[in-house]
This record gives structure tokens, C-alpha cells and sequence, in this order.
């Protein structure tokens, strides 16, 4: 069911987006050579008890995950494209890092994603990264009142596209609210004009993620990690944001 949210409860959000923003900054900040994943979570995790939010992740089963998700925060590494499921490794130089985090304050949720580069950064790394960062933008440029789903899918398809990527459709953005994956389901490509209409108070995150060689994944043994069949590398970018009468909201915006 899709949901529509007062201005007051809009309002409301902007805390669980904001913290959100901040345990993303201080994971990216912590995130270095010779730095473990599981540190990672760790701050995550801290984070989250010390500010009396709760982990949307922790007990999250879905039915494309092997087993409750068990941490605090998505790490993928490399190859991994979504879902990275946080375990014993030690970040090297030149890894391609996505951290994804959700959170519940107040009642209400917020999703954001980022992805970086530790230590020495190779060219073509930047380059997806920067599409999929381009790509977050078009998205929420096209996110306005009026406007229909697939202007927003087809600005973030357009995008990749154009930059030679091809784009998985398995995946994408959803709705936000009380809970962290709600309707409605917000594809990487799409037809503009079609679609569910935006209108004021639809709240969802839009997370262009792309693989530098293929469009196409497979889960991994631990039964969350979504790779690249081709074992390409992978970026993932993602933001909260709220139609409003004045254009979107970019609640998990990061100072």
C-alpha cells in the first residue's frame, strides 16, 4: 500500500534522516587500509544504541535473505553490489566500499547508501561511482508533484546508459515510512510518464547501484551478498527523499 504523509509527519522524518547522514559519515570516515568490516559495524552499532534509534537490519528476513541479516550496516566490497553482509575482512587498498544504512528514530525510518574508494583510487572506479552519484541526482530532479514514477526511473536509466552501463531491475528504490521497504517499488530504468503519479507526502528512497561489465547477479554463500555475475565491480548511492509542494526533500542529505 502507498502511503502519503502529512507535512507534520514529513517533519517528523527529518530526524531518523540526519542520523542517518551522520553514522554514513562516520562510517565512510572510518572506513581505511587495514581496517576490518566488522569495525565497521561496529561503529554502526554504537552509534545507533548510544542515540536510541533501532537497526531496521538486525532481525530483517526477507525472502531473499538466507537468515536474519544479523548487523548494523550493508559493507560491499568490490564485486559486491548490494546486501553486503558484514564479516571477518580487512579493507585493502584500491577496495570499492558501499555502505548502505537504515534506521529507525522516533517511529519513523530513513535508507542511504554511499559508496567510496579506500586508499588509492583506480580510474574507472571513480567513473561509476561518479555515474551512479549523477544518476542519484537525475532521479531526484525528476522527483517532483505531477511528475510520474517512470520520469524518475527513466532520468536515473538515462544516465547509465549513457555512460555504456546496463541496468538491473531486480533491485531499486521503495517506499519509506514507519517501516524501511514499503511501496512504492522505484526501478534504475524506466518509460517517462508512466507509472504511479508523484504527488505531495510519498516518501522513498532512490538508490541507483550499477556493475561496471554486466547487469546481472548472484547471491552469495552467505546468503545475503548480491554480486556480479562477471565479477565486475559495483557502486550504490542512495537517498530518502520526501515530494513536497516546493520540489523533493532530501531527508538523509549529508553535510
Amino acid at each position: 500500500m502507498i502511503e502519503l504523509h502529512t507535512p507534520a509527519e514529513i517533519d517528523e522524518m527529518r530526524a531518523a534522516g540526519k542520523f542517518v547522514a551522520r553514522v554514513l559519515q562516520e562510517t565512510a570516515a572510518a572506513s581505511a587500509v587495514g581496517v576490518n568490516l566488522l569495525t565497521i559495524d561496529k561503529i554502526a552499532r554504537d552509534l545507533t544504541k548510544s542515540a536510541g534509534a533501532l537497526s531496521t537490519y538486525v532481525d530483517y528476513h526477507p525472502s531473499f535473505g538466507g537468515s536474519p541479516f544479523g548487523h548494523y550496516i550493508c559493507t560491499s566490497v568490490n564485486d559486491a553490489a548490494l546486501h553486503g553482509l558484514p564479516h571477518d575482512y580487512v579493507l585493502r587498498d584500491g577496495d570499492m566500499l558501499s555502505l548502505d544504512f537504515a534506521a529507525s528514530v522516533d517511529g519513523w525510518v530513513a535508507d542511504s547508501a554511499l559508496t567510496l574508494i579506500v586508499g588509492t583510487p583506480r580510474e574507472e572506479d571513480l567513473r561509476l561511482i561518479d555515474t551512479a552519484e549523477r544518476a542519484l541526482e537525475a532521479g531526484i530532479e525528476a522527483a517532483h508533484s505531477g511528475s510520474r514514477m517512470g520520469d524518475v526511473s527513466a532520468a536515473i536509466g538515462s544516465v547509465a546508459r549513457a555512460d555504456g552501463l546496463t541496468v538491473n531491475l531486480e533491485f531499486g528504490g521503495h517506499g519509506v515510512g514507519r517501516t524501511m521497504h514499503g511501496d512504492p517499488h522505484v526501478p534504475n530504468d524506466g518509460r517517462a510518464h508512466r507509472g504511479w503519479p508523484l504527488r505531495s507526502g510519498l516518501v522513498f528512497a532512490i538508490e541507483p547501484w550499477f556493475m561496471l561489465g554486466t547487469d546481472r547477479i548472484y547471491t552469495d554463500i552467505d546468503g545475503w551478498t548480491l554480486r556480479s555475475q562477471d565479477g565486475s565491480r559495483a557502486a550504490h548511492v542512495e537517498h530518502t527523499i520526501a515530494i513536497t509542494p516546493d520540489g523533493p526533500l532530501v531527508l538523509t542529505a549529508r553535510s
